[in-house]
């Protein structure tokens, strides 16, 4: 493992600096649009706006790059999204931070879709998979640690917006001066909607609303914070509650994944979730119990997509895959941009304490929605499943196709050496059985 994070270490300390810009930056909205008096349903839009730029940098980068190449992109987009962050203290107003959302949310995607490629173009095959891991691992570690430098300024001033812009100014040197190939970047045409739906009907209606659960958990927690009264730090150590559970359930859920019926696991991850989001909205404000609710919820969210992506991969042949990444990655991004809508007009008519509610609900449809394709289709045995790996919810098509073809080539792999190995045991017990 050491090996392999001496020959990318230099991009994944890029991607932490970008994740600690871009994670400040998220946080910093809410807190900053509480202290400015912005309403739910303003905040609410600003939020999907990331999303509304995200969806679109992820298909419009690769042709970009195709024009222009990997530097040229990576540094205009590295310019124009540390300029946004300035310019958010510069004009506190919805109308003003909406479009910025969007050239923030368009700048990350095409910044995930850039690094992704060189980082895929270092990797060998025999090391796709821990790289892949590191890099999850150092997109969570940048977010978590954001929280952290929430607490070092005042949100009412531009001082957190300039040093989030100063991060992400930054992170472009070490990936910059340490690049050395030119990768080539194709983006696969995303399999039509319907198709994917009937092919993995499960896979395409999660992640649908997993992305509102993601979107609603990232952009509104800090908005939920703020509405209830509380602090920047302890707004910071709820967000970061939200990401830190991922950390710890990502791999017992992986575990579980390879050995199980799948579905079953979805659908008992989501029952977590729902459940821990009735605590949330029961909790009254007792801050420990916002925290453990954040904790749960937060945590089993990232390993839903990742089993949601891995469901998906065992319903489709692995020439599939490219198209249907882009499909997923696109399904995820339009039920991110209505969840914060749906919970900021809940949490403007309802009261605040409707964020639990709103997630309580989407966590609560995706768990009866597994519940009822376990009636409509045989399970898939699980050693003919591909194997579970790892991905954020916040990476592009290029990861995500990169993470399928990994695991199913894993899977395979698996596959023929316990073959072989069953083959050399039964030559064995022919060699010793008596003539």
């Amino acid at each position: 493992m050491l090996k392999v994070l001496a020959s990318v270490w230099a991009l994944l300390l890029g991607i932490v600096l970008i994740m600690l810009g871009n994670g400040m930056h998220s946080t910093l909205i809410g807190v900053r649009g509480g202290i400015e008096g912005f309403s739910s349903v303003a905040l609410a839009v600003v939020t999907s706006a990331y999303f509304v730029g995200f969806l679109s940098g992820a298909r419009i980068t690769p042709i970009m790059i195709r024009r222009v190449g990997h530097v040229r992109v990576f540094a205009a987009l590295g310019s124009f999204m540390s300029a946004a962050l300035i310019a958010f203290p510069l004009l506190t107003e919805p109308w003003a931070w909406t479009p910025l959302r969007v050239l923030v949310g368009f700048c990350m995607s095409g910044i995930y879709v850039t690094a992704e490629s060189w980082l895929n173009d270092a990797a060998t095959n025999e090391t796709r998979g821990k790289v892949l891991s590191a890099y999850m691992i150092a997109q969570t570690l940048g977010i978590i640690g954001a929280q952290g430098l929430l607490t070092l300024g005042d949100a009412g001033t531009s001082v957190l917006f300039i040093g989030a812009s100063i991060l992400v100014s930054v992170s472009f040197a070490p990936i910059l001066l340490s690049v050395a190939s030119v990768p080539v970047t194709e983006a696969a045409r995303p399999m039509p909607l319907r198709g994917l739906l009937v092919n993995a009907p499960l896979s395409t209606v999660g992640i649908f609303i997993l992305g509102s659960v993601y979107a609603t958990q990232s952009g509104m927690g800090a908005v939920f914070g703020t509405k209830i009264g509380l602090s920047t730090a302890q707004i910071a150590l709820f967000v970061g509650m939200l990401f830190a559970g991922a950390l710890l359930f990502q791999y017992p859920i992986g575990w579980l994944s390879d050995r199980m019926d799948r579905r079953k696991l979805i659908f008992g991850s989501a029952v977590i979730g729902a459940l821990f989001c009735v605590l949330g909205w029961t909790s009254e404000g007792s801050l420990w119990l916002l925290m453990g609710a954040a904790f749960f919820a937060g945590g089993v969210t990232t390993p839903l997509y990742a089993l949601f992506l891995a469901y998906t991969n065992d319903s489709l042949s692995l020439a599939e895959m490219p198209a249907a990444s882009g499909a997923l990655v696109l399904t995820f991004g339009i039920g991110a941009i209505l969840g914060p809508l749906v919970s900021g007009w809940s949490m403007q008519y309802f009261g605040p304490f409707a964020f639990w509610l709103v997630l309580g609900m989407m966590f609560g449809a995706i768990a009866l929605y597994a519940l009822y394709r376990m009636t409509r289709r045989e399970a898939i045995p699980s050693d003919e499943t591909e194997s579970y790996v790892g991905v954020l919810p916040t990476t592009s098509p290029m990861a995500v196709e990169t993470a399928g073809v990994w695991a199913a080539e894993q899977a395979e792999a698996e596959s023929e050496a316990a073959a072989e190995a069953e083959a050399e045991a039964e030559k064995k017990e022919e060699g010793a059985s008596p003539s």
